[in-house]
């Protein structure tokens, strides 16, 4: 879920800043006559239409050169392979405010307020949005799409009265890849949520996630997925680990259960990410989740949810956290977005190299896809970037990424040559006596008669190079 958190640390300044500061006054006044969401009229992106496929050769910055949705790669249509989706955070809470500067988005459907009126209007937008750039799912948290009130139940009812509006906006075509609970902004949520050391806060984070699920569940959502940002620690002086590790175990089994008891039949996610904003997060990376969920029983309940600038954060590329989650039969959803080399933090910007797109593909066509999960397009506009057309234009260049990436793995794929490199490499395994290791027949008394019979043995070389340049030679 990458940099909303920080974006949500930002939301009480933002708002200050807009009701006080009052720099380029909104097109949609607070107060007084105005745009109320059934009052708005027309368009909220008229200068933009519908975004079409025209190939490589087009110069039109609002239209795929290479995502063409009904064409069949490997056997399979390419919006089969990808189900992208639009992340409402980011594209509809996103301000462009850091902790050194204010806002620098305005969007003219934007009022200055946080009311279930403007939270209305948002949600207008999001779908035509959707509609012109032609994906058919979008993502959210609670607390993007309907303001906090008072009390829990009337949290509850902004929520509900939000997400009728969404059920009827997104029709039969579009739904939710999936849904969460933003346990990370809200200051009783300073020490966690399944991990707070307080037993009310714990609570207060089950009921949050109980109501979350319910409307993912309304909506049609594919899945729903956990994002511990505050599940971790600041030190461990303070800290008992082990209790707060069992504590989230527990968290996870009770919303299993609670999906099974609804008749939730989507995939819960699990997204790991090593720190920001704590200093270690305990689902770190995907080995970390993978081993917590064996040694909790969770294993056949959970899938992993992988964010590409996440895993670049705990030391892997993506591509190695996505390995990892696929051969533990574990891959479900990718949150598609990079990092800067030269930063430290997640800076979630839309994936634009084609080299990490064909890696991440490779790993995606192995594991035969991921419906019902599919790209979320985690990923937000640089603050500099302020113009509405931005936010197409950003969309439209990361799903001509991913295509780029399928292309150029289906290449590799049909070609062959990289996957006999691989396949030659442990051709001696491929033997009787490998085939007994990897049946764990072959004991170390027989092994070592095997290594006295044979002597020293013959290392070939790894072919890096080759392997290189054939991956290269497909981009």
């Amino acid at each position: 879920m990458g940099m909303r958190m920080s974006f949500f640390l930002l939301v009480c300044l933002n708002l200050i800043f807009y009701a006080v500061v009052a720099v380029g006054p909104p097109t949609c006044p607070a107060e007084g006559s105005g745009c109320d969401a059934d009052e708005w009229e027309g368009e909220f992106f008229p200068e933009i239409p519908k975004i079409k496929y025209e190939g490589p050769k087009s110069k039109n910055h609002l239209a795929f050169k290479y995502y063409n949705a009904e064409e069949v790669i490997l056997g399979r249509k390419m919006k089969d392979w990808f189900r992208f989706s639009v992340a409402f955070w980011h594209t509809f809470r996103g301000t462009g405010g850091d902790p050194f500067g204010a806002p620098t988005k305005f969007w003219p459907w934007e009022d200055g307020t946080n009311s279930l009126a403007m939270a209305k209007r948002r949600m207008r937008a999001n779908f035509e949005f959707i509609d012109k750039l032609g994906v058919e799912f979008w993502c959210f948290h609670d607390r993007d799409i309907a303001p906090d009130g008072k009390t829990l139940e009337e949290t509850n009812k902004n929520l509900d009265e939000v997400v009728a509006l969404a059920k009827e906006l997104q029709g039969s075509k579009i739904h939710p890849l999936w849904g969460t609970a933003q346990l990370f902004h809200h200051p009783r949520y300073m020490h966690g949520g399944a991990t707070s050391p307080e037993v009310g806060v714990y609570a207060f984070a089950a009921a949050q996630v109980k109501k979350a699920m319910e409307v993912t569940h309304y909506l049609g959502g594919e899945n729903y997925v956990f994002w511990g940002g505050r599940e971790g620690y600041q030190t461990l002086l303070n800290t008992d680990m082990g209790r707060e590790l069992d504590h989230m175990a527990r968290f996870l089994e009770a919303a299993a259960n609670y999906k099974k008891k609804i008749g939730f039949k989507g995939t819960l996610l699990i997204e790991p990410k090593p720190q920001e904003p704590t200093k270690h997060q305990y689902d770190w990376d995907a080995a970390t989740t993978t081993n917590f969920l064996r040694k909790y029983g969770l294993i056949d309940e959970f899938k992993l949810n992988i964010e590409c600038n996440h895993a670049t954060l705990s030391g892997h590329s993506c591509h190695h956290d996505l390995e990892t989650a696929r051969i533990n039969g574990l891959l479900g959803n990718i949150d598609a977005n990079s990092g800067d080399p030269q930063t430290g933090w997640d800076t979630d910007e839309f994936m634009t190299d084609i080299a990490e797109a064909t890696m991440v593909m490779l790993s995606v066509v192995k594991n035969g896809g991921l419906a019902p999960g599919g790209f979320n397009f985690d990923a937000k506009l640089r603050r500099e970037s302020t113009d509405v057309e931005d936010l197409f234009i950003a969309h439209v260049s990361g799903m001509d990424t991913m295509a780029r990436g399928l292309r150029s793995a289906a290449k590799l794929i049909e070609d062959g040559s990289l996957g006999e490199l691989v396949k030659k490499r442990y051709q001696s395994f491929d033997s009787e006596i490998g085939a007994m290791i990897e049946a764990g027949k072959a004991d170390f008394e027989y092994l070592e008669k095997k290594a006295i019979e044979w002597g020293e043995p013959k290392v070939p070389s790894g072919k890096q190079e080759l392997a290189a340049m054939i991956f290269q030679s497909a981009l």
